[in-house]
């Protein structure tokens, strides 16, 4: 049975890290849409916000071909609504898929030092994120994962 692993949490959570520890260790389709924006954008713009919700719509219809196929898929988004991570886990099942979602969320302090280690030297198909951005989506967009929704899926021991 091919799993949809699903990466949950802000920038400098340590999404990427894990999407390539388990593409490499679960033969999984790593797909991360800040890689395919900065490749299309290399300079952050405008246009980058209004870019994501085409390229990611993109990488999910890969992602359902891929899960067909019965081959694993990481999805390397954020996913910050409970919205989004219940329309995928849905989408899946359907396909008979397993879900996993991975939660990373360090606290604030350990996130605004993970960025701006980032920001001094960004490592390729990365963008700046500043203080401001982290907080606003630290405080009005993100919302953590309750227990009631973590029941929902498969879980999966990740060190």
């Amino acid at each position: 049975m091919a799993t949809l692993f699903l990466t949950c949490g802000l920038p400098g959570s340590g999404k990427t890290t894990l999407a390539k520890r388990l593409e490499r260790e679960r033969s999984a389709l790593r797909l991360t849409a800040d890689e395919w924006l900065h490749r299309l954008h290399p300079e952050r713009g405008p246009e980058l916000d209004a870019l994501r919700a085409p390229i990611e719509q993109m990488q999910w219809d890969v992602a359902v071909r891929v899960l067909r196929l019965g081959c694993n898929v990481v999805i390397d988004w954020g996913l910050w609504s409970r919205e989004e991570r219940d329309h995928y886990r849905l989408q899946a099942r359907e396909l008979g898929a397993r879900v996993v979602l991975c939660v990373l969320d360090p606290p604030r302090e350990e996130l605004r030092r993970r960025l701006a280690r980032r920001n001094a030297d960004l490592p390729s198909g990365t963008f700046r994120i500043s203080e401001a951005e982290l907080d606003l989506w630290w405080s009005k967009h993100f919302e953590r994962p309750g227990p009631d929704e973590l029941a929902a899926f498969d879980q999966l021991s990740v060190r």
